[in-house]
């Protein structure tokens, strides 16, 4: 019975395994507006952060979305907006020790082999809790650009100079930070309270452009400013991709023909956030709805949504924001012994569209909420895997890596190669995978299980044992996008 047991479970992981892709977006947010770092100290922060990476990367994340702009405020060295009040407690004060939280993630998460999506909040300038702002808080230096709603203070969509600013901030932080991605997340129009209107009566008749429809006029507006940032940040970088996490509802059925089969809060007609004409324009590289729901949920079932997305959102990479202490909280409807996080997996499986996952939040995971970070560790994400591939910004290939050789060094025996030539950005090798094959085996790159690293390093110490064993170690160049290069073969006794 116990040789059975242990068949059934090998057979079960080489299922796994083999149904593993190679290229899957597995993102997780890093939230700061929580309070999570507040006033803990540069030290203490970067001890956690630290923490959080490691165990992050053992569960086979391999992107990190940052957030550096909760409130018109900055996680970062910023000559625009003032320090946040979510990194030190105070709006406007420097963290001391002085660090860059931002440079430091981009450094933390490329040795690591992750990508950093920088995740700014576009027209938020104040949340609920902030009672005081810096005198060089835009709230402050310009308060008729803004508007209070539900005790926050909003960016006025409705008027242009708030258009530039936004745009003007993402432009610094893509020209002065190698960021990987730039990210925005739900929040455009305020979310609706009840009783509260938004006091845009003024800028309507300014700029209303002939548009009847208020609600037509404040979709306009935001598809301005959606289009002219998607423009902005690939004018400073082109590599560098936009993604945006929209609420997990576009439109019910009810209010439209190509709706979803749900009964909840809008993108379309209560953000003012028309999602699909951005995917279909082509003004975003990636998208993330928050899918947060679990599946049986009577107003927004995960499993109507997830299908509608993949039906509806396929122009570009679709990634499912995937709520882990909702998932982890609700048992599968078909299976009541076990919670929903397999059933999830497997749907994600089945969308021909749906190219990764983005965790929230980041710290669940880490803390192993029912148990879902070790099931991806050990299971779902065993393996590393590449980004997906983007190939409406680059499709073309790097060369492939020069002069790789083994040497013995004081720190052991190393596997060393070169960059190989580039003459343009999209030509230039910034990271490499390694593969590892017996000797007399079939090279095969696309079985996830081979990959040793994915590393921005130009070497790797080898694990040597007593030189008796041969094995083919393969060494590809990634660029940017993540395109692949061709092989070098290498044969090491080990």
């Amino acid at each position: 019975m116990k040789n059975y047991l242990l068949l059934v479970l090998a057979v079960l992981l080489a299922n796994n395994v083999s149904a593993q892709q190679k290229r899957e977006f597995r993102g997780a947010w890093i939230q700061c507006v929580n309070g999570q770092f507040q006033g803990l100290g540069t030290e203490k922060m970067q001890q956690t952060l630290t923490y959080q990476l490691d165990e992050l990367q053992k569960d086979g994340v391999n992107a990190i979305i940052f957030q550096v702009r909760p409130e018109c405020d900055a996680l970062y060295q910023s000559s625009i907006e003032p320090w946040s009040r979510f990194l030190t407690g105070q709006q406007g004060k420097a963290p001391s020790p002085y660090w860059d939280p931002l440079q430091w993630m981009i450094e933390q998460c490329h040795q690591r082999g992750m990508e950093l999506h920088a995740w700014i909040n576009p027209y938020r300038a104040k949340t609920k809790g902030t009672t005081m702002l810096a005198t060089n808080h835009v709230g402050v230096a310009h308060p008729e650009r803004c508007f209070s709603y539900d005790e926050q203070l909003i960016l006025n969509p409705g008027i242009p100079e708030n258009r530039d600013y936004i745009c003007a901030v993402a432009k610094d932080i893509v020209a002065r930070y190698d960021v990987d991605g730039i990210h925005m997340d739900d929040y455009f129009y305020p979310y609706p309270a009840a009783g509260q209107v938004i006091p845009d009566d003024q800028q309507y008749r300014q700029h209303s452009n002939g548009i009847k429809d208020r609600g037509d006029w404040r979709r306009y507006n935001v598809n301005l400013f959606i289009k002219q940032f998607y423009e902005t940040v690939h004018a400073t970088k082109p590599w560098v991709k936009v993604g945006i996490s929209p609420f997990g509802i576009y439109r019910n059925k009810k209010n439209s023909a190509i709706g979803s089969n749900t009964n909840g809060l809008q993108n379309y007609d209560d953000l003012y956030a028309d999602v699909l004409l951005w995917i279909n324009n082509g003004w975003l590289d990636y998208c993330v709805p928050q899918i947060y729901w679990e599946i049986g949920n009577k107003a927004a079932d995960y499993d109507t949504l997830i299908r509608w997305w993949n039906q509806h959102a396929g122009g570009r990479p679709l990634f499912i924001g995937e709520d882990i202490e909702r998932t982890v909280k609700n048992a599968d409807p078909q299976n009541p012994n076990q919670h929903q996080q397999p059933a999830k997996h497997r749907l994600h499986q089945q969308m021909n569209n749906v190219k990764g996952t983005v965790l929230w939040y980041a710290k669940a995971a880490v803390d192993n909420t029912g148990n879902y970070g070790s099931m991806l560790r050990n299971n779902y994400w065993r393996y590393p895997a590449l980004q997906p591939q983007m190939s409406f910004i680059d499709g073309k290939a790097p060369k492939k890596p020069r002069k790789v050789k083994p040497v013995w060094t004081s720190d052991g025996y190393i596997l060393f190669w070169t960059a190989p030539s580039a003459k343009k950005w999209d030509d230039e090798a910034v990271k490499y995978v390694v593969y590892r094959f017996n000797k007399g085996e079939r090279v095969n790159t696309d079985d996830v299980s081979k990959i040793v690293t994915v590393t921005d390093k130009t070497f790797m110490k080898l694990p040597y044992e007593n030189g008796s064993k041969k094995y083919v170690y393969v060494v590809t160049a990634l660029d940017r996008m993540q395109n692949e290069s061709r092989v070098v073969k290498k044969t090491v006794k080990l």
